[in-house]
This record gives C-alpha cells, structure tokens and sequence, in this order.
C-alpha cells in the first residue's frame, strides 16, 4: 500500500474534492429551500424589504446605466468592423439589439450587481454574526434567515429584471449614439431596424435570466454570509467567496437557460 500512496493521493485528491462539491451543492440547495419555505410564511418583514429594494434596485442604476452604456457602444462599433468585411453593415442595428437583450443585458447587469450586492450581503450579515447580532435575533424570537434573507433574496429578484430591461435600453441607445454620430447611420432607419427585429421571447428570456441572476446574487451573498468563520479575516474570505461564487454561477446559469430558451 505505501507502493502505491503515490499513485493514488491525486486519485484521492480529486475524490474529496468532488465530495466536497456536493456537499457544497447540497448545503446550497437546503439553504435555498429553506428561504424558499420561510418566504412563504408569515410574518413577513415589508420594512426590511422596500429598504433592500431600494439598496439593490435603486442605487445599482448608476452602474448599471454606465457598463451598458460603453458596451453598447462598443458592441456597435465591433459589429461595423467586423460586418464591413462582408458589406453587411446593415446589420448592425438588430444585431446590437439582440445581444443586449438576449446575453449582454442581463449577464453585465447580473455580473454588477453582484460585484456591488453579493459582497455588501455577505459582509454585512458576515458581520453581524461576529458581533452576534444574529444571536440577538434569535433571542428576540425573530428567526435569522426571515428576516435578513428572505427580504434580500425577494428584492433582488424582483429588482434585478427591472435594472435588466432599463440596462437594455441604455445599451441599444449606447449603440445608436455610436452608429448615428461615428458611423452615419440614418438615426429614423436604425430605430425602425431595431424595433421590427426584436420579438417578444428576446425580452422574455432576458428578463426571465435576470430574475434567476437576481436570486443567485442574493442567496450567495447570504449563504455565504451565514457561514462566515469569526473574525474579520473570516468576514472579508466570506465577502470574495459570495462575489465570485455567485459571477460563476451567472454564467454557468445563462448558458443553462440560453440552451432551454433557444435550443431549436
């Protein structure tokens, strides 16, 4: 046996990591039904929730509004360049339209939010367990998880579509700003263009992906905060594992969905 330890401790070595996966997997899945549970009985915290709708909702517009922005512009400016070598230049229009709406405008607008709210979750409830508010809760008879995650999970999942659909809009304008002053576009045509592509179930499924990034924003960032280890190097290793565990989980969920929305 000591022959082969060798061989067999990077065998072993994937082996725990892959356990380690589903725990992960499992501890997240328990967590998310018990949000789900709690959100379905009373009482119902609605202060808490309007406040979180305005920290996540609100106050992600300004970033929002900027990285669509600059995106749609230069996704216009991208698609000119690489359509000229085909002389299908026209095309600019529907295509900066589509991939806002479809990829570019919920995935950035997930991706910023979670960069701004997942990492103030964490470390907000990440601290309230090391100074023991969390105790507190209890002891007031006030369950943790209906009070702090319920009402962060629900508002970014109502938020996030909404901060979606205006990030869409700023992006095509971005867009068109770029293709009418830089490019000569005729602004009446490009406007028509752009209407008469779109469809119904490229808005749907884009609003629909950004209700789903919504949650895992808010459930990473509780989940990880939650679990936060005592002390500030615990709160700030909590606050980095709830940003990126949530952007990879917006990414792999946009590739789930983009499959289940337009597979054929």
């Amino acid at each position: 046996m000591s022959a082969l330890s060798p061989v067999l401790a990077p065998v072993a070595a994937v082996g725990r990591s892959g356990i380690g996966l589903l725990a992960l997997v499992g501890r997240l899945t328990m967590f998310l039904g018990a949000t789900l549970a709690h959100m379905l009985r009373p009482p119902f915290y609605w202060r808490e929730f309007l406040f979180q709708l305005m920290q996540i909702g609100y106050f992600s517009l300004p970033v929002v509004a900027l990285t669509t922005l600059f995106t749609g512009g230069a996704l216009a400016l991208q698609i000119y360049d690489g359509s000229a070598r085909f002389n299908a230049e026209a095309v600019v229009p529907q295509i900066v339209a589509i991939g806002m709406v479809r990829e570019l405008g919920p995935v950035l607008t997930g991706l910023m939010v979670a960069g701004r709210v997942s990492a103030a979750i964490a470390a907000e409830i990440g601290t309230m367990k090391v100074t023991e508010q969390i105790d507190a809760l209890t002891t007031l008879s006030t369950h943790p998880m209906k009070y702090l995650t319920v009402p962060r999970v629900l508002a970014a999942t109502l938020a996030l579509p909404v901060l979606a659909a205006v990030g869409n809009i700023i992006g095509i304008l971005g867009g068109y700003l770029v293709a009418v002053l830089r490019l000569e576009f005729n602004a009446a045509a490009y406007l028509r263009n752009t209407v008469d592509f779109l469809e119904a179930s490229d808005v749907v499924s884009g609003l629909v992906k950004a209700a789903v990034f919504g949650c895992i924003v808010a459930v990473m960032g509780c989940y990880h905060g939650m679990r936060s280890a005592r002390g500030a190097q615990g709160v700030g290793r909590a606050t980095t594992n709830a940003v990126v565990s949530a952007s990879i989980l917006i990414l792999a969920a946009n590739f789930i969905l983009t499959g289940i929305f337009f597979s054929e």
